[in-house]
């Protein structure tokens, strides 16, 4: 079995997520596509994260309808910090023996794995798949003496890029800016109705 992890925020979750877990199961051949919405990321803990149900709810409305992506709710149902590599170590036990893994992840944070939570542990346990992106250039030597033999671990994929991302999407929301087709249909409905992203929600 090769399984797909694409974890993240998903605050919101937009075109862009799906285009890339879509790209990443027909490209690598996967049997599914596993979306972990972040409980409590510790890199993150400086943003204003909507509620963790919220961001599920959105995930489950993104990717209804879609047999080979699948939501797991490993990280927002367990007490923080969340790093990476133990998220990982539960799925992985939650998975038949010999099943292969295969982490998605931009090529921004591949450059920044180094400082990752036991970044060793997560090349062993996984096959990285870094997602390309025209503005950034790895630095393999970096790389290679911080995280030796890390190259033969990672795929390279090519993907279409939309210059799409969450924190842009909140902020349309906050100043009345549409973000129809930007994201699903489904996931502007819950934002809407959830009062996301706004400043003050009305009474």
């Amino acid at each position: 079995m090769r399984v797909g992890i694409f974890g993240g925020t998903f605050d919101p979750p937009h075109i862009g997520h799906l285009i890339l877990a879509e790209e990443a199961w027909f490209q690598l051949r996967l049997d599914v596509v596993t979306i972990v919405p972040a409980g409590d990321p510790p890199h993150k803990r400086d943003r204003r994260l909507s509620p963790a149900e919220s961001r599920v709810r959105m995930v489950e409305a993104a990717i209804a309808g879609n047999p080979h992506l699948q939501l797991s709710r490993v990280d927002v149902d367990r007490p923080g910090p969340h790093y990476t590599i133990d998220m990982v170590r539960l799925l992985r036990d939650s998975l038949p023996a010999g099943t292969e893994l295969f982490f998605l992840m931009g090529s921004d944070s591949l450059q920044d794995l180094p400082n990752w939570h036991q970044a060793d542990r997560l090349v062993a346990n996984c096959r990285l798949v870094a997602l390309s992106r025209h503005d950034v250039t790895l630095n393999w030597e970096y790389l290679e003496s911080a995280l030796p033999n890390l190259h033969e671990r990672v795929i390279q994929l090519d993907m279409p890029e939309l210059e799409i991302a969450s924190h842009i999407l909140q902020a349309r929301v906050r100043t009345g800016q549409p973000i129809r087709y930007q994201v699903p249909e489904a996931v502007e409905q819950i934002i809407v109705s959830e009062e996301l992203y706004r400043e003050t929600p009305s009474q």
